[in-house]
């Protein structure tokens, strides 16, 4: 493993005074964040339009607010829970050029070594880059940086202390520059299993082929950039392909003091919602304007349903500030569970019969300011239903809330 940049904070080196003190000044800081959110509704940006939920439409207007219009030509594959890594290890082991990664959470463990051990398997021709948030993965441990090395990957680290919110929390997977993967997943033993208990997540993913993952190594390689000061070689960008009928694009978000591009696209797809809206979300603190799109989606007739973390969140901030939100929302037709086996870690939306979200949004106000973000979007009918059908298995092992 060749290092592209002096070191930095390796987790043999971090001492436990200075990790303490990072993670209370985070939860300050979040904490601030939550209220700083809550308490400039007057100044933030909303998004106040009905836009149609498929055909040109959409395409256009997404273009519009993000840049990226839907292309058509992707291949799409829901992986729930434990199974992206199930499909990641095998795309690895087809690598033929690169193989790059980029992460919020990698931590030592079971699912850490399977795919370190398929790294080490791989062609030795296939180049490996691996890029890892400080702050997300500041206690990885020895064995990831060693097993890394070990399997000639070149590992870089994503800001320092000084960048205490404006955090990297994508989560993407390219290999070969055509197959890439998405979603709410860290390389942690937390996002192995089937959510059967609190220390196997919910989650939800998904693999892609076609021109999308171009977008997607795009945002790789500017990440990888800032780190490194490093401009990767022009064929890692091969030719997109069309590889089947669903219409998609990736959307990378990055902070911005006023309005970023997570922020506009999760409006956005609250004001294409005509008949269903349902939101599965970590961390449910959003501003303003998307509690006001919810209501008025639902007081439209819309079927507006959100799923969020119940007890076994792994924030109890974020649990006692999405609490506040309920009341309004239910009175004005929002239906609300929390998800009752394990921490619901999910970041998707399904919109109507034929539009859908999955990627690292959450919609909270260092996710929707902050926080460097990536989402795949897509009109995908067969998905769709697919995820459909996941959401309210999900509400089955979840509890509605009533109005008090």
């Amino acid at each position: 493993m060749t290092r592209v940049k002096a070191p930095l904070f390796s987790h043999r080196h971090v001492t436990k005074h200075r990790l303490l003190w990072a993670v209370l000044l985070l939860v300050f800081l979040v904490g601030g964040g939550f209220v700083w959110r809550r308490s400039r509704e007057i100044n933030e940006f909303f998004l106040d339009a009905r836009v149609a939920d498929a055909g040109d439409g959409f395409s256009s207007a997404l273009e519009q607010t993000v840049g990226s219009p839907l292309r058509p030509g992707h291949k799409l594959a829901l992986l729930p829970n434990g199974k992206v890594f199930d499909a990641l290890i095998d795309e690895i082991g087809k690598a033929r050029s690169s193989v790059h990664i980029e992460m919020y959470i990698w931590k030592h463990g079971e699912a850490s070594d399977r795919v370190i051990a398929a790294l080490k398997k791989r062609d030795p021709n296939v180049k490996c880059r691996i890029l890892l948030d400080w702050i997300g993965s500041i206690s990885r441990g020895h064995e990831v940086d060693d097993g890394l090395k070990e399997a000639h990957c070149e590992l870089a680290i994503f800001r320092k202390f000084e960048a205490l919110t404006a955090r990297n929390h994508r989560k993407v997977a390219v290999v070969d520059g055509k197959v890439g993967f998405t979603g709410g997943f860290g390389v942690d033993d937390r996002w192995t299993g089937n959510a059967e208990n609190e220390d196997h997540w919910r989650d939800t993913n998904v693999r892609v082929e076609g021109p999308a993952v171009a977008d997607m190594q795009e945002a790789f390689t500017e990440d990888w950039q800032e780190a490194t000061g490093v401009v990767l070689p022009g064929p890692i960008f091969p030719k997109p392909e069309e590889a089947g009928p669903a219409m998609g694009a990736f959307v990378r978000s990055t902070a911005s003091p006023i309005v970023t591009r997570a922020d506009r696209l999760s409006q956005l797809m609250l004001d294409a919602a005509h008949e269903r809206l349902w939101i599965a979300n970590a961390y449910f603190v959003p501003g303003h304007p998307v509690l006001e799109l919810l209501g008025r989606r639902a007081k439209e007739g819309v079927d507006v349903r959100l799923l969020v973390p119940g007890t076994k969140s792994d924030s109890k901030l974020s649990l006692l500030m999405q609490h506040r939100e309920y009341g309004e929302l239910l009175k004005r037709g929002v239906r609300i569970w929390e998800y009752q086996p394990s921490m619901m870690h999910a970041k998707t939306m399904v919109v109507d019969k034929t539009l859908a979200i999955i990627g690292s949004v959450n919609l909270d106000p260092l996710s929707l300011g902050k926080l460097e973000e990536g989402a795949l979007v897509v009109q995908a009918p067969e998905l769709v239903a697919e995820m459909a059908k996941d959401f309210e298995a999900d509400c089955g092992r979840a509890v509605e809330q009533r109005q008090r």
